[in-house]
């Protein structure tokens, strides 16, 4: 890039002028990753300072049996497969309720397209959580899986949302994305939720009151210009409703574990290498200076790894996902050094160790308690990794 797009974008960042499609190209273009750095941390700063937020949650897939075949994911089985599962709503509240004494905060729940399980099933499930864990937090489903209710209810979306929002649902998840360019889309989803569905389920769930996240799985066949078409999209989104809380870029993951009963479910890893740790670092950079109307954008350290979450802190993003326990969507938790749990405590000193000061939050946003941040004699004021 040269020395005077540079100054350009820098003006344009600093003086707040929201940025073009052509411009996120051109930062995907630069490989001045201290730069890009630099300039994203300068937003995030200027958004949330030194804070960074978190949450103490779990996980629940109560089934993994699903109509779809994606051609990037593991975690769906078929009816009869031997790990398949489906889960009783009382076996979902049991393995629930064992987390309470973590002061758990948030329950985030996705599941399979299942076949055969009916719609009633769904909203009593978030009714028997909400009762026993009523302080709890339900972020539950993808549009995608809204989508679906629809198919197997006969009732609108609509109608569908005021059900769960009657029986718990305090938000709906992110997931089901991917990357929405059909171009790309095409070749990696095997459902019929796209753009037209996924962004009208969002923009009702917004119309209700309801405050959610959005996502982008990078990493695996789309180009640099897919994934700025994805973030104008939500961009434009955001500015009709202003109902994105935060937005989380996922790495896409090959298939670690699964390949162990001879099956590999990925069928994109044959001819896919995964993103980078600077790959990454420079797409949390793109995306934080692209989406500049959504307040937080997260890291999920489980698809990134702890160094790169940390280092993510420093390129745009605010926000490193909870304890989570168990995560089945995506299988990588010993090939890259990624543990499997991580404590409130463990959260507080990978935040701290990074040069922040954490901020446990609950699903809204709203602060549930402020901690002290690093130790001034051991660490300067947060800065930008230089390379």
């Amino acid at each position: 890039m040269d020395v005077g797009l540079k100054r350009e974008l820098e003006e344009k960042v600093r003086s707040g002028e929201r940025l073009t499609r052509e411009d996120g190209i051109a930062l995907y273009e630069s490989d001045d990753l201290a730069w890009l750095g630099g300039l994203a941390h300068e937003v995030r700063t200027r958004k949330n300072g030194d804070v960074v937020h978190f949450n103490v949650n779990r996980h629940l897939n109560m089934t993994n049996v699903c109509t779809a075949s994606c051609a990037y994911c593991s975690f769906q089985r078929k009816p009869g497969e031997k790990d398949a599962y489906t889960m009783r709503i009382e076996e979902a509240v049991r393995l629930a309720k064992a987390m309470e004494n973590e002061n758990l905060t948030e329950l985030h729940i996705v599941n399979g397209l299942h076949p055969n399980l009916p719609w009633r099933y769904y909203p009593r499930s978030l009714s028997e959580l909400k009762k026993a864990l009523p302080n709890v937090s339900l972020k539950a489903f993808t549009a995608t899986e809204i989508h679906h209710f629809e198919t197997i209810s006969g009732l609108s979306a609509s109608e569908i949302l005021d059900e769960l929002i009657e029986a718990g649902l305090e938000s709906l998840t992110g997931g089901g994305a991917e990357i929405f360019d059909w171009e790309v889309r095409r070749h990696i989803v095997d459902h019929r939720t796209h753009w037209e569905d996924w962004s009208r389920i969002h923009r009702l769930a917004h119309e209700k009151g309801l405050k959610t996240p959005c996502t982008m799985l990078y990493g695996h066949i789309e180009e640099p210009r897919h994934r700025v078409d994805h973030v104008l999209r939500l961009r434009e989104l955001q500015d009709e409703t202003g109902g994105f809380q935060v937005f989380i870029p996922l790495r896409y993951q090959h298939d670690f574990v699964d390949v162990r009963d001879g099956k590999v479910r990925n069928r994109l890893q044959a001819r896919t290498t995964m993103a980078t740790g600077a790959e990454a670092l420079k797409t949390f950079a793109v995306s934080r200076l692209l989406f500049d109307n959504v307040p937080h954008v997260k890291v999920f350290w489980v698809m990134h790894g702890v160094q790169t979450a940390q280092l993510a802190l420093q390129h745009g993003a605010d926000d490193m996902d909870g304890s989570v326990v168990e995560y089945k969507i995506t299988h990588d938790a010993d090939n890259y050094g990624t543990p499997n749990k991580l404590g409130r405590e463990d959260l507080l000193e990978l935040i701290r160790d990074a040069g922040f000061r954490p901020v446990e939050r609950n699903t809204r946003y709203e602060i549930i308690r402020e901690y002290p941040g690093p130790d001034p004699d051991r660490r300067e004021s947060p800065q930008p990794m230089r390379v």
